[in-house]
């Protein structure tokens, strides 16, 4: 796996930090998470003085073999018939680009479908879908390392125009399997808490995909039994679940980190590939901001696993990164506290703590 040379925040610059935001007109901590926004920015940036220039938002797109074992309400070819639409401008994750001025990226890293003459959609497809992990890995090591390298890419092609902030969404039939197996594994959580409906399943459709789910787990476990080379660590654990776009969003975000972009964390299956992210780079969470709680089950429970704090709670499940696009208003107003903001001195008001 390539490796990236992430540090934690630098906090030297913390103290004058906290003391900028102290002497707004305002009473102090009067902001509150606006505050803890702003102070997480600055340290990232390096700066009294952050910005959000040039936003990105990368739309990945792969299918998944386990989505042929009806673990999944929708079809698959729902993947691709709306990665064409996304280029259409008629998505969720569309509109919410445009409302807040982000630079949408399509990119096919996996879609079980010919999209390479499709206007709109970037081609980095590493092969249609990923095996059925039920019985195989889901992908070899030289497709993971793949993965993780296009994700790279793709960052670095958003630093060139100028981007410090990136927001990555998915769109994947079947990808909040793998999501709940990382969770249940990373975590020592029982499986079955770690399950939800992900696009609408009914109980008999949860129960099923609980079923599928335990088997393919235990087959992983006997697997690392009985094979020296297929150890049980980190990397090979998200390789044989993963999905193609989910690793590439773990390498957009590792990339991301080492370069000191803010990164949004969308709902469950975002927060997966950012629980896996940092399990490889634990300093990369510095990065990140987790911007929404979804009510896919067990999403909370993973947020908890990592000390997070979502901005918000809408009951979205839609995927895509909209609930981290939503959540970009808020972050807005946290920089726009530190540029636009007068302060006690110049706004000639008494500081009266």
């Amino acid at each position: 796996m390539k490796t990236f040379n992430i540090h934690p925040i630098d906090r030297s610059m913390q103290a004058a930090i906290q003391a900028k935001i102290d002497n707004l007109n305002k009473p102090k901590g009067s902001l509150g998470r606006l505050e803890e926004l702003a102070m997480q920015m600055c340290l990232i940036q390096q700066t009294l003085a952050p910005s959000l220039a040039r936003p990105c938002h990368l739309l990945l797109g792969g299918d998944h073999g386990i989505e042929r074992e009806g673990v999944s309400v929708s079809p698959r070819e729902v993947t691709w018939q709306q990665m064409i639409n996304f280029t259409r401008g008629g998505g969720g994750v569309n509109m919410f680009c445009r409302q807040h001025g982000f630079k949408l990226r399509v990119v096919d890293v996996g879609v079980d479908y010919d999209l390479s003459d499709v206007p709109g959609i970037i081609d980095r497809k590493i092969a249609r879908g990923t095996k059925n992990f039920l019985y195989e890995p889901a992908m070899s090591e030289e497709e993971f390392n793949q993965a993780i390298q296009i994700g790279s890419d793709l960052v670095d092609d958003c630093i060139a125009e100028g981007c410090r902030i990136l927001c990555i969404g998915e769109m994947g039939i079947g990808n909040t399997s793998p999501s709940s197996i990382w969770m249940s594994l990373f975590g020592d959580i029982p499986l079955k808490e770690c399950i939800g409906a992900g696009a609408g399943l009914n109980n008999d459709g949860i129960r099923h995909k609980y079923e599928v789910l335990c088997r393919a787990v235990s087959n992983w476990q006997l697997a690392v039994s009985t094979n020296p080379k297929l150890t049980a660590n980190s990397e090979k654990l998200i390789a044989y679940f993963g999905g193609f776009e989910m690793i590439a969003a773990i390498g957009a975000m590792l990339r991301a980190a080492e370069q000191h972009l803010v990164i949004l964390v969308d709902g469950f299956i975002m927060t997966a590939c950012a629980l896996a992210a940092i399990r490889l780079y634990p300093d990369s969470q510095d990065y990140m901001i987790f911007t929404h709680c979804g009510d896919e089950s067990g999403h909370k429970m993973m947020l908890d696993m990592v000390d997070a704090k979502p901005l918000l709670h809408l009951g979205l499940r839609l995927g895509e990164g909209t609930g981290a696009l939503c959540a970009f208003p808020i972050i807005d107003s946290a920089v726009r506290m530190m540029n636009e903001m007068n302060n006690f001195q110049n706004a000639k008001i008494t500081k009266y703590f």
